[in-house]
């Protein structure tokens, strides 16, 4: 059994160590120094390093921690990220542990972008900065079309898979959820969840696809409420998903 424990980078990011017994492997690593302190504190040994895209704030602690200790370093098709080992594209496979996870191409955040997924004995998601609990990434790089396309994949996982992305969004994403999705009972009772925690500066993840699918408008686009919302926004009628996607993305960057 796989433990998933967060440390805290940045402001808002979550690097997550996945540990077994003593030994670990790391996902997004921006920062080196607080998985360096998790390891020494706790005498547990590095094994390996799982990279979603190249973000520097996801990248920037691999030499540090690969000067340290001489591990792989999996991550995406892309020569932009240093020290990445062994290239992972669609329907690779690692093991990690004794848990396999399979390998997505989620772009739309970024063109590279892959999440991994355990489809063992634990349903796992490391989802980098394309979903997000209430959410997914800004399109920094790729289209709607690209975005909606990952999200899709992701969004036909088990219910119960867990979902951890990378950031503490979740509070910001659902201020705007409760407005684009603003009929959504369970959403506003969720949200009132959320700031209870965040008030106490606790962690809102991982989530769940299950929940995910109740409050995050960008798995809801067939959502009469949100089609309705978008169009307003927009001053015109939509009638696609990938038009929906792109609305309501646009609408939450200027929110």
């Amino acid at each position: 059994m796989i433990e998933v424990v967060p440390l805290k980078a940045f402001t808002d990011n979550y690097i997550w160590a996945l540990v077994s017994k003593e030994s670990v492997y790391i996902v997004d690593p921006g920062d080196a120094n607080p998985v360096l302190e998790f390891l020494n504190k706790n005498n547990f040994t590095l094994d390996g390093i799982l990279i979603t895209h190249h973000h520097f704030d996801h990248t920037g602690g691999i030499k540090t921690l690969t000067s340290k200790y001489d591990v792989p370093v999996y991550g995406p098709v892309n020569n932009r990220i240093e020290g990445i080992t062994h290239e992972l594209k669609e329907n690779d496979s690692i093991m990690v542990f004794n848990e396999k996870f399979k390998i997505f191409e989620v772009p739309g955040h970024t063109l590279d972008h892959i999440a991994y997924y355990s489809e063992s004995s634990q349903k796992l998601l490391f989802c980098g900065d394309t979903l997000f609990s209430g959410g997914c990434g800004r399109l920094f790089e790729g289209t709607p079309a690209q975005m909606h396309n990952s999200l899709q994949k992701l969004k036909s996982l088990s219910p119960e898979t867990l979902v951890y992305c990378t950031h503490e969004y979740t509070e910001s994403n659902l201020n705007f959820a409760v407005v684009v999705n603003d009929e959504n009972d369970f959403l506003k009772d969720y949200y009132s969840e959320v700031k209870t925690k965040r008030e106490k500066d606790e962690i809102t993840l991982p989530s769940s696809i299950e929940k995910e699918l109740s409050i995050n408008p960008f798995l809801r686009l067939t959502d009469e409420n949100i089609i309705s919302n978008a169009s307003n926004f927009a001053s015109m009628t939509i009638n696609k998903e990938v038009d929906t996607l792109k609305t309501i993305r646009e609408w939450k960057d200027n929110f």
